[in-house]
């Protein structure tokens, strides 16, 4: 079978790999010749464990291939994988214009039979308006050829992509003919011999399956960050309630660890896409409203403490950031917690030192220059009068704090993931902050 796939950002280049490893013979189409460039020679776009080596594998064997064209790549293809950004808008809602322009270009080329499947988080009736652009492309041809859209939502995590791409837990396919449904269950048939389950349904509810998952993921999040905040108040740690709220089974220990917000290109943008959605059919759903304000309010949450801490007074302390990118394992920014922390100290005359293992280099392209980006995270804390860890990467989870003592101009940490242990860090001769648990101050 030979498929293209439209976008080479996370989703695009993570499903072109993962379906050319086990077999299938893959076009990924950008418009970005540089990018497309990179690719040929092994250069990927994205940091994603493990993806870099079957990119390179796949293409060398000629089973994963780069175009700019996709005329050209459609042509040759029974599936087509729409991949690309659905960037939020000026109030929040999805931006489809470069979803339609596939389509608009696909219906302008296609010869034959295929089917265009929406990949790309998009909001529910996307694929009616995807059908709709396409047909209005063969009708400007005045042609007449079949064609089948569906819908197939990604339920990755970054960081862990090619693992959940090669072993779901479960495939959401959203078509409305038998053909579709018989093409592409032979296209994830591979997937079906380990017993992983693809679940084919209407297409509208398998678009608001992905919208609905981020959200509930969210909601989870922004729930817990709340209750950390009222821990703090009435003198409770909430990484005892954690673990035993946890313990339900009801409720589980997943996403209900308390931090200072949730970001990356998924959680935000979604949660707005599904509440402006809700607007426009003129229902209010409140608490992913107030989901989306606790968590905007939770980015701010480090930076109050160390107000506090110093009292106000930030012109000229250095602070060391460990950890930029929205979480570990990858290097993505976008609504990462760090920029918004950086915003904040900047603005009050402070300078700052960070450090993260793979995405300084992106960052350097979304913060002000007057930031210090280092070597390593020793480095970030030489002279610094603070540290703070933003992002739980594994390398920062069992620092020398001796070390770190006498190499810090200041003896204060605030743990904006709750991974250090209090007792631990007051120890070793520093004031600790955590996220719901009361201060621990070394006197």
């Amino acid at each position: 079978m030979k498929i293209v796939i439209v976008g080479t950002g996370y989703v695009g280049l993570v499903t072109g790999a993962c379906l050319a490893e086990v077999g299938v013979d893959v076009v990924c189409v950008d418009v970005n010749q540089k990018k497309i460039d990179n690719l040929k020679n092994g250069i990927l776009p994205i940091f994603e464990p493990g993806l870099d080596t079957i990119v390179k594998s796949n293409y060398n064997k000629g089973r994963l291939n780069f175009s700019t064209n996709l005329s050209e790549a459609v042509k040759e293809a029974q599936v087509a994988f729409i991949a690309v950004g659905t960037p939020p808008g000026e109030d929040g809602s999805a931006d489809l214009k470069y979803v339609l322009q596939v389509a608009d270009t696909i219906g302008s080329c296609i010869d034959d039979y295929i089917i265009v499947v929406t990949k790309s988080t998009v909001p529910v009736g996307t694929a009616k308006k995807v059908k709709s652009g396409i047909a209005a492309a063969l009708e400007k041809r005045g042609v007449q050829i079949e064609f089948d859209v569906a819908s197939n939502p990604e339920f990755l995590k970054e960081g862990a992509a090619v693992e959940d791409f090669l072993k779901p837990d479960r495939i959401v396919i959203g078509v409305e003919s038998d053909r579709a449904k018989e093409v592409l269950g032979r296209l994830y048939h591979p997937f079906l011999l380990n017993s992983h389950p693809v679940l084919f349904m209407d297409i509208p509810s398998a678009e608001m399956t992905k919208y609905a998952a981020n959200a509930m993921l969210a909601t989870k999040i922004s729930f817990m960050n709340d209750i950390a905040n009222l821990c703090e108040l009435v003198g409770a740690n909430v990484n005892e309630v954690r673990k035993g709220i946890g313990s339900d089974p009801r409720i589980g220990n997943r996403f209900i660890y308390p931090g200072i917000g949730y970001g990356g290109s998924c959680f935000p943008k979604d949660v707005k896409a599904l509440f402006h959605t809700s607007d426009d059919y003129g229902y209010n759903m409140r608490i992913l409203k107030a989901v989306d304000a606790v968590n905007d309010d939770q980015k701010h949450v480090v930076f109050k403490k160390i107000e506090q801490h110093f009292k106000g007074d930030l012109k000229g302390k250095v602070f060391a950031l460990w950890g930029l990118s929205f979480k570990p394992n990858t290097d993505d920014m976008r609504e990462a917690p760090s920029l918004v922390l950086i915003q904040s100290l900047l603005k009050a005359g402070a300078k700052v030192q960070a450090y993260d293992p793979v995405a300084m280099d992106e960052a350097a392209h979304m913060v002000d220059e007057q930031v210090i980006f280092t070597r390593g995270a020793i480095d970030a804390v030489k002279g610094a009068d603070a540290l703070v860890l933003v992002t739980e990467w594994a390398e920062f989870r069992l620092p020398d704090w001796p070390k770190v003592k006498t190499i810090m101009n200041g003896n204060v940490v605030f743990d904006g993931r709750n991974i250090y242990d209090p007792a631990e860090v007051t120890e070793a001769g520093f004031s600790y902050y955590g996220i719901g648990v009361q201060p621990s101050n070394f006197n």
